[in-house]
Formats: C-alpha cells, structure tokens, sequence
C-alpha cells in the first residue's frame, strides 16, 4: 500500500484532500502518484486548463468543479459537474467538499510547492482538522524549457534563478540583472518584453541569449529564440503581437543556454516530423487507439471521425448456426479477417454463455496483427498470422493446403463483413477447404460529423488525412465532402490509392506495406522530408494547413 492509499484510509471518515501538481500541461507527465490520487477521487476542483489535463484519469461519476467556469463545465455523462464562478474561494470549495466526507483532489498547474495559493489553503485543512497530502509534480519553469530544448544547468554548475514577473519586486530584478546565470521568467506575450526591459536595466547585457515559450509542453507549443534586446521585435516580425491571445503565460529563459545555435541541436520536441499537425482519422476512437497513440509519439493531434459504423446483420439465423458449429466440431479453422469480425463473434459468444474455451480444438487464423490482439484481448492465441503482407493474399501464401490424412475436418469457418472481397474465400477454396462464408455484421456509412469538423476538412483545417481502406475514401467524402488540396492524403495501398484519386484526391503518401501503424510510419516519413527540405532552402517550417489562403503563418525558431 502507498503512502497515498494509506493516508487516504486513515482520513476518510472526516474527508481527505490531496493537494496534486498536475504538471505543466502534457498529461502524460502526470506521476503515478498523480493517476492514482485521481481514479479514487470523489471531487475534482482545478483550474479550467488543468480540468482537461487529470478529467482523464478521474473515476466515472466523480464531481468536476472549474474554478473559473460560470456555470456547468459541459462533463461527459460519466460525471458530474459542478459550476463556480470566476475566482471563487477554493480554501471554501475544498473545505466544503472535505467535510462532508469526500476524498478531494484540488489539483494545479505545475507544482503545488510553487502555487500561490496552495500553501493557504493547506493551511485552513490544518486548521480545521481534515487531512492531506502533497503529490508533488513537474514545476512549469522547469518542465517547459525541457520541452524547449534549453537546459537550465551545465557542468560548470550556472547558478538558476526563477523570477515571476506578476509578482517580483524590485530587488528580485536587481538581483537577476547582477547575476550571469540563467533566469528563468514567468510572464505572458504581452508582458515579456518589459520584463527583458527589466533585467537590461538592472545590468544584464542586450545581447544576452533569450528564448520565449507559450503552450508549453503541448501541441501548441511555439518557441522562439531572440535577446533581451531584440525579444520585442522578434514577436512582432512572428506576428504573434499584437494579438488577443497577449495574455497568454510563457516562459522564458535569458543566458547563454538558450543560445540558438545550442537550441537547433536540443529543440527534440518541436521538431518532431509532425510537429502540431492535425491528423484526420478516420475511425472511431475505440478502433484508432494504438493509430492515434503512434500519430502523438509524432508529434501530431490525431482527430477522429468515424465514417463507419458496424450493424448486426439483418438476418442473424446464419451466424447463430456457425457459432454453434464452433462447439459441436464442424470446423477445422476459423479465420478472422478484422477486429469487427473478433467483437461480433464475442458478442455472439457472451449472448450464448460461452467464453474463449470453445475455440479449444479449433485452428484460429487472424489477418494482422491489430485482429490478433483483439483475439489475445478475448483470450485466443491464434495459430496463424501472415508472416509476410497483413492481407487477405498474405493470409492465403501461409495458409495450408487441406490434406484429408492430417486435418480431420475440411471446413472453415469465414466471420466477415457484408462488403468483404472474396479474395480470401475463392483462395481458400482453390487450397482444397469448404468455406462457410458468413455475414457476422454490417457496414454502413457513419453520421456526418460536427459542421466544424466538416468545414475543417473542406477548408483546409486539417494538415492530412489517414486512409485506411477505399471504403473510408468513399464514406469520408460522402459524409462530410472532399479534403481540401493542402491537405496531405496518406493511403493504405495501392487499391485505397486508386479510390482516391478516382474521388479526385492527389495521394501524396502510401504505405509500404497495408498495416495502419506503417502508414502512420510513412506520413511522419513524409513530414520529416518536407520538414528537412524546408530548413535547407532557409524557409519557415509551416504545417500544410498554414499553406490555405487567409491562413496564419507563425515564425518558430527549433
């Protein structure tokens, strides 16, 4: 048991509040500690740019209250929110929420040690005999130069001061502009040239090194590199001032660390091949899960919008007989072409009572890997998976030929979809096997998506657009109309390719090989490419977005 459980426990009778540094906005910077505290939570009280950050981990059912919203946060049905109005007392909100029993997370930007106000409202749970504890997480002045790519240290041991430009006083500037260390300021877009006019004043040198960082450690991250003298006019000539996005926090680092010539060499997360780009996908959430977390590792923001949604099929008599056939012995092999096929058939299993003990006996085939997790996930280990193409025509070049002395039983059991090619089918057939080919569900065109989405999509909102299969080019643009010429269209293969361009969509990326972690693979392929080229010819590093008339471009130093 943790310290955390345990305090929890001990205190539960009289409520527990757990005062909880929620980093500096990436979530998966959260501690373990943190996303512990979080699943057993009764009340979430945080800031609205904090709320997104931890609702994640927060146990369904559980009373979300945002400091600064007005009225309800607009939680999913999981939850329950509660509205507050700008500014309100939370020593009251998490003393009120404490006393009644309930095991409290008031969670912060950064770390709560460097809150301004964390430590008083620690001290009114003292005062009043309600327990907590601290879960310490990554300080913002340090997590967001990490992200920037400049070191705060060096072997030479520089000295580091912090400064707060809201709140510092005169002495602190002093003190700072005497000083050649490193400074690291907190501040906002429109406030940080004053406080480089600050540190001048007090004695630091106009060429000193500076580099500004608003969305840190997010998507939205910009960084640029200037001096202490040049940092006002850096901003202008980026246009991102004047703007009324000025009050936006940033962080800034003045001293010879974030020198740009040491950043283009540690700006790891900034330049990654696909830096902030908005990544159509087009999938639900629950099937794009591993797709998504692979498009984030590249720095990307995968969007999903499904354009299929999976129905039982009208007449179910066909696949009730099959799945009985399962555990009387009619089959030698079951071969599942995709992961609807594996969660039509569990569905089948559930309503039946039976689990994966009924596969005992019989040969399970899985065209790619994403369909053997799924069985692995419902407790099937196939038997066989393509070693070479993950297709259908993989599937076939392993499969075994029938051979009456060593398979007992010449049938397969085919679960697809209404839609599905008979490639595998007539493959089968031509090996020598009877083929029981049934419809375990059907495919039909998906809603449209929101009209925000759509008119992403039409007017160049998005910087790509994943296909998966040439049904998803069909069904994309039937739903929700044509991407837009900037936009980069990544496709599976060559047939998915095809499709496209006879939709009038110019395929800019296809994959290798049909697997959609490959094609994510060849996108981020792609961007590094357009990304290397940019920098060789000394132009700014845009998204494709950014190339749409009327767009915004924005100067990032990486």
């Amino acid at each position: 048991m943790s310290p955390t459980t345990s305090n929890r426990s001990a205190g539960l009778a009289h409520g527990h509040v757990t005062f909880l540094g929620a980093g500096p906005g990436d979530p998966g910077l959260l501690t373990l500690r943190a996303v512990e505290a979080l699943s057993s939570a009764d009340v979430l009280i945080a800031e609205p740019d904090v709320v997104d950050v931890i609702r994640a981990h927060a146990r369904p059912g559980v009373t979300v209250i945002d400091m600064a919203a007005p009225g309800p946060t607009g939680a999913d049905t999981s939850s329950t929110s509660v509205g507050a109005p700008v500014l309100r007392d939370a020593a009251n909100l998490v003393m009120q929420s404490a006393r009644g029993g309930k095991r409290v997370v008031r969670a912060v930007t950064g770390d709560p040690g460097l809150d301004t106000y964390a430590a008083e409202e620690m001290l009114a749970c003292a005062a009043a005999g309600v327990t907590f504890e601290v879960v310490p997480g990554i300080a913002t002045a340090v997590g967001v130069p990490a992200y920037a790519g400049v070191p705060l240290r060096d072997a030479q041991g520089t000295d580091v001061r912090f400064v707060d430009a809201r709140t510092a006083p005169e002495r602190c500037w002093t003190e700072a502009g005497a000083s050649d260390g490193t400074v690291v300021v907190s501040a906002t877009l429109e406030t940080v040239a004053a406080a480089a006019g600050e540190l001048v004043a007090a004695g630091r040198k106009p060429d000193t090194p500076m580099t500004v960082t608003v969305g840190g450690t997010t998507t939205r991250q910009r960084t640029w590199s200037a001096t202490l003298g040049t940092v006002a006019q850096t901003l202008k000539q980026a246009k991102v001032l004047p703007s009324p996005e000025g009050g936006r926090p940033v962080i800034a680092v003045v001293g010879e660390r974030s020198s740009a010539a040491q950043r283009d060499q540690l700006s790891w997360f900034e330049s990654k091949p696909l830096f902030g780009w908005r990544v159509l996908v087009p999938r639900t959430k629950e099937q794009a899960a591993s797709l998504s977390d692979q498009l984030r590792s590249y720095g990307a923001v995968p969007h999903e919008v499904p354009t299929i949604a999976v129905e039982p099929p009208r007449t179910p008599q066909q696949m009730e007989r099959a799945v009985k056939g399962l555990v009387t012995g009619r089959y030698e092999w079951i071969a599942f072409t995709s992961v609807n096929a594996v969660k039509a058939v569990r569905e089948k299993f559930e309503e039946y009572g039976l689990d994966a003990r009924a596969f005992a006996g019989i040969k399970v085939a899985a065209v790619g890997e994403q369909t053997a997790q799924a069985l692995v996930a419902f407790g099937v280990k196939p038997d066989l998976v393509p070693s070479g193409e993950q297709s259908a025509a993989g599937l076939l070049e392993d499969w075994p030929p029938y051979d009456p002395v060593f398979d007992p039983i010449d049938r397969v059991f085919l679960p697809r979809a209404d839609i599905a090619t008979e490639t595998l089918v007539a493959g089968l057939i031509e090996l020598g096997w009877e083929v029981d080919d049934v419809t375990a569900y059907r495919t039909v065109r998906a809603s449209p998506p929101p009209a925000e989405t759509r008119e992403a999509i039409k007017g160049g909102g998005f910087d790509a657009v994943l296909f998966t299969s040439s049904s998803t080019v069909r069904n994309l643009v039937g739903i929700a109309g044509k991407p837009h010429n900037v936009t980069v269209i990544a496709c599976i293969g060559p047939a998915t390719a095809k499709t496209a361009e006879e939709h009038g969509l110019r395929v800019d990326v296809m994959a290798p090989e049909p697997s959609v972690l490959t094609l994510a693979a060849a996108l981020a392929e792609f961007g590094a490419g357009r990304r290397a080229a940019a920098l060789e010819a000394g132009d700014i590093v845009t998204r494709p977005s950014e190339r749409r008339p009327g767009s915004r471009r924005r100067r990032t130093t990486s």
